[in-house]
């Protein structure tokens, strides 16, 4: 009875572990340097399909495919539920994953049939089936949920600088992959016969290449005999179906002499290496093999979970349910295992300004109806450094600076930080740098740094309170040289006129020491080969550059006055101007937030017709002109991180600012399709 009951308990303690494992849920890989959520609950009531899906149908036809999809809106996807999306980096793989859920599998397997290969066939495994579309994309299905892959594999090479070659935990971690010889470098026994048949394939190289020069010089000295001739070089001529000017007659008399066989060798078709052909599809097979066993050990995971993925809580604290796409990114991971990998290792690059690169970002997007908002929460991931950070960001306002904005300007941006605490920032960034061996030395060096400089000194010369205004862009016609060429390829300068767009500008910035700025404008005008340049006229330094004058900037003022160092194109820009609703509404954002700005771009491309001369140029612009809005943002310290809010105003009547890319997409391509010549006899 008692031995009964035992079997009963351990059966019974097998099977709830068994459940209990089976609903445990996929992590999310350890290397993600990028996580994604899309809120497909709000973006689906967004998204107008009866617009959507006839530009993706318009668009498929080129791919020229017979059972090309035709709707887009049935791919038996649920779009309204969430998708996930992560990107991962280590030493030799990097691959880019979306997890969606599926409301009809048979249509969507209808949909994968549509645009993978002719003739691939659909793998099957216990609880999922996989198909390659591509070399280096996978998608895996259920009935439930799919998975869709795209893979990238460079080989790991030796790091020559490292005494202990490195092992590629991407192979090690597919060790049943079988890797063919392509992929392995063995060292193999001296053979001599090996070594003739190379000094053999070396002379045939060498004596074809004789051919090759035989064969070139020929050709030029048939140019300098006809040269001679004709004084020029023989027409080529060119068939009827390539001639566009009507006009156009070719002298029969001007034809080149004919050319020997030997002229025609840059066209001769070399037979392929077979060797050479046979290793490269090796490579590609392999590489192939890898891949796919890399997808298929992510799909074995996934799909033996609860088809849930679980995302470390730190990466989702900004994240907001209410936005229509949240993006998490890792700066530490993408930089230390990313481009700068060798350089971090190499060179110590991460010792100090790794630092501050050591760091992560959270985005919240919103598609509402009239503008397109994002919201990023930067984050250092040393507490002590995002503390330095923040007190850096903790600056005074200055209301006399905010003055210069004005509605008619193109855009702006001001800046209200504390220079004094950027001292200890960047104290803080050095501190523990560097070799462990030497901290102890290093440490004195920032004491003596902090002594030998006055920061407050320096702080008072510019506090950290500044603003750039592009007032407007100004069109200025110039002289220039081109160069044209006569029959005998004489050179020839002609001086020719053209319109270029210039920006009118001013700079400014808040200072406690006007004396210092005043000195420094004084030394620049006494002295006797800058003051050739460098004038006083009344209160304001004008800078002048005569040879400049066809230049983009031809002259600069300076002055310093109420506590502020101004440097503007215009003296016209500096006087108090009257000011809208919406710009004094600008001017109290540009004085409470630390950074602030706005750009109108429709304003900005107004110059840029003189750069477009197509007819199909000029539409493209001017629908982009028509339709492009106005971007405003602003950057605080909140949740003990750096928030900047930006918001994408749109200006065309489209339902949503979501569909107004669209719109704007759909009205660029057929503006591109017009321009298209007609394939019609």
């Amino acid at each position: 009875m008692k031995t009964s009951f035992s079997k009963t308990s351990v059966l019974l303690f097998i099977l709830i572990s068994t459940v209990f494992w089976a609903q445990k849920s996929a992590k999310l890989p350890a290397d993600a340097v990028f996580y994604m959520e899309i809120n497909g609950k709000q973006l689906n009531k967004k998204i107008n399909w009866d617009k959507f899906n006839p530009i993706l149908k318009e668009i498929n036809k080129k791919e020229d495919k017979k059972n090309s999809w035709n709707d887009y809106s049935k791919t038996g996807i649920r779009y309204d539920a969430t998708q996930y999306h992560y990107g991962t980096i280590n030493d030799s793989v990097q691959s880019y994953t979306t997890l969606f859920t599926l409301e009809n599998k048979d249509k969507f397997q209808e949909f994968i049939n549509s645009v993978k290969k002719h003739g691939l066939e659909v793998s099957k495994k216990n609880n999922y089936s996989y198909v390659d579309i591509e070399n280096d994309i996978f998608v895996a299905w259920n009935d439930k949920k799919a998975v869709l892959k795209f893979i990238n594999y460079n080989k790991k090479e030796k790091n020559v600088w490292e005494d202990n070659a490195e092992v590629d935990s991407a192979v090690a971690a597919v060790d049943t992959v079988a890797i063919d010889s392509a992929y392995t470098e063995v060292e193999k026994p001296f053979d001599y016969k090996e070594e003739i048949g190379y000094l053999k394939d070396d002379i045939k190289y060498l004596k074809e290449s004789i051919k090759e020069n035989n064969a070139e010089i020929a050709k030029i000295q048939k140019d300098i005999k006809y040269l001679q001739k004709h004084h020029k070089y023989p027409e080529e001529k060119k068939e009827d179906s390539e001639t566009t000017d009507s006009n156009y007659q070719h002298d029969s008399a001007e034809v080149s002499p004919p050319l020997s066989q030997d002229d025609y060798y840059g066209s001769d078709q070399y037979e392929l290496d077979s060797v050479y052909q046979k290793q490269q599809d090796s490579i590609s097979i392999v590489r192939f093999k890898m891949l796919k066993k890399f997808a298929e050990n992510d799909f074995d995971e996934y799909f033996s979970s609860n088809l849930e993925l679980d995302v470390d809580k730190n990466m989702l604290s900004f994240r907001d349910a209410n936005s229509d796409a949240f993006i998490y990114a890792d700066y530490d991971k993408i930089i230390s295992k990313g481009l700068y990998d060798k350089l971090s290792k190499g060179f110590n690059f991460m010792s100090a300004l790794g630092k501050l690169y050591s760091s992560d970002s959270a985005c919240n997007l919103y598609f509402d109806d009239e503008k397109v908002r994002l919201v990023n929460n930067h984050r250092n991931k040393n507490p002590e450094l995002q503390k330095s950070i923040s007190q850096v960001y903790k600056g005074k306002k200055n209301k006399k600076l905010a003055a210069l904005i004005n509605d008619k300007s193109v855009g702006y941006y001001t800046m209200n930080i504390n220079g004094y605490k950027y001292f200890d920032m960047m104290y803080d960034m050095m501190q523990n740098a560097g070799d462990e061996k030497y901290q102890k030395e290093i440490q004195l060096v920032m004491e003596t740094i902090k002594i030998v400089l006055d920061e407050e000194a320096i702080a008072k010369i510019a506090p950290g309170n500044g603003i750039f205004v592009l007032n407007e862009l100004k069109t200025k016609n110039v002289e220039y040289t081109d160069y044209t060429y006569d029959d005998d390829y004489n050179e020839k300068e002609v001086k020719k006129n053209k319109d270029i767009v210039v920006p009118d500008f001013t700079f400014a910035f808040a200072t406690e020491n006007e004396k210092y700025w005043n000195r420094v404008f004084d030394v620049i005008t006494n002295n006797k080969e800058i003051a050739k340049k460098f004038t006083k006229e009344g209160d304001f330094y004008v800078f002048k550059d005569e040879k400049n004058k066809n230049g983009y900037i031809e002259q600069l003022f300076f002055t310093v006055k109420d506590g502020i160092v101004y440097l503007t194109t215009s003296k016209n820009t500096l006087e108090q101007q009257n000011q809208s609703e919406m710009s004094k509404k600008w001017m109290k954002d540009s004085s409470k937030y630390p950074l602030s700005g706005r750009l109108d771009i429709q304003k900005l491309m107004l110059g840029l017709d003189k750069e477009f001369k197509k007819k199909s140029e000029r539409k493209m612009l001017d629908a982009v002109r028509k339709n492009v809005g106005e971007i405003y943002f602003k950057t605080e310290v909140k949740d003990n991180s750096i928030q900047t809010e930006m918001n994408y105003n749109i200006r065309n009547s489209s339902e949503n600012s979501l569909m107004y890319f669209f719109d704007l997409f759909d009205e660029l391509y057929k503006i591109s399709e017009e321009d298209q010549p007609s394939q019609t006899l």
